[in-house]
């Protein structure tokens, strides 16, 4: 997990001084590239870690290394909570560790690294769209609620003008570079991605938080809710095995492996909200994809086809 690595390179630096991207790799079993986006994501979060560049640099911790986690100060532990998430996804051994350095903390700090540990949840799995740079409005809105105050929002939801609205801001979900934002609001619990808010004033109002509130349980819920809306239509199909990786990749969660054929091809499960929807991904593979049930998205297949050759055939 993320989590994990980022604590453990927190450690390695401390216990070192100083570590390269290399270094770091080697010791957590990741490549170069994933330890330098993880060196960066702390400096970025507010972590005093700084690069070196040139012969004989590396990463290392401002004021050089240190023996414990303890001499935090309250925005870097509270920065640091929000990159790891909450301790109640995080593997056994990561949960006690943060419980450990909670205790630790001086107790002025403690309210705000507890906060931010419910902050934001990370789903890696995407709805079909690329990732992409953390909105601007992030922090801003990370801030909001570890800090318990309502947010006004102005939100451009798809095709609608864009309206303000008073929100309690819940927690911040980050869904494989997608990030959206959980809040209660007068009619209910909402759900806004970030990249449609184009502002965010935090206000002094204290925001309504329900007891027992457990952001990574929310979001399984909602989750689970805009599968079954999605998910309407299956199909079962054929692809060469060396094709199934990238239609995984393009149907994400709505993409089921059954197995292989005796011909060697895999066997796939997809779904979508409609028999239309499946064929018009399916479309574009010509006869690299078979599909064998149900009729409706062959029929759909076939439809689109003719209208291909009555267009385009000489």
């Amino acid at each position: 997990m993320r989590a994990d690595r980022l604590v453990a390179a927190l450690l390695l630096l401390q216990g070192r001084g100083r570590l390269t991207a290399s270094e770091l790799a080697g010791e957590l079993e990741i490549s170069v590239a994933t330890a330098r986006r993880d060196l960066e994501a702390l400096s970025a979060a507010g972590i005093p870690v700084y690069p070196q560049p040139g012969r004989g640099g590396g990463w290392s911790l401002v004021g050089g290394a240190r023996t414990d986690l303890t001499g935090l100060t309250a925005a870097e532990a509270r920065a640091l909570f929000l990159l790891l998430g909450p301790a109640t996804t995080a593997a056994p051994a990561l949960t006690s560790a943060l419980r450990k350095l909670v205790r630790a903390l001086p107790a002025t700090f403690r309210a705000d690294a507890e906060a931010a540990a419910r902050a934001v949840v990370s789903d890696p799995a995407g709805w079909g769209e690329a990732g992409r740079e953390p909105p601007a409005l992030v922090r801003t809105l990370q801030d909001a609620v570890v800090a318990g105050h309502k947010v006004r929002l102005t939100y451009a939801r798809k095709g609608s003008e864009p309206a303000e609205r008073l929100v309690d801001p819940l927690g911040l979900v980050d869904k494989d570079g997608l990030w959206y934002l959980v809040a209660g609001t007068g009619a209910g619990r909402r759900t806004y991605r970030v990249d449609r808010v184009t502002a965010a004033e935090p206000t002094d109002l204290p925001a309504e938080r329900p007891d027992g509130f457990d952001l990574a349980a929310e979001w399984e819920r909602v989750v689970g809710e805009v599968e079954r809306r999605r998910s309407l239509v299956t199909a079962v199909v054929l692809v060469a095995e060396r094709h199934a990786g990238i239609l995984r990749d393009h149907f994400g969660r709505h993409c089921e492996v059954l197995g292989r054929e005796p011909d060697g091809r895999a066997r796939l499960r997809v779904a979508a909200p409609m028999a239309l929807s499946i064929a018009e991904q399916l479309a574009g593979w010509g006869a690299q994809v078979e599909v064998v049930e149900p009729e409706a998205v062959r029929a759909e297949l076939a439809r689109i086809g003719a209208e291909l050759v009555a267009r385009y055939a000489p």
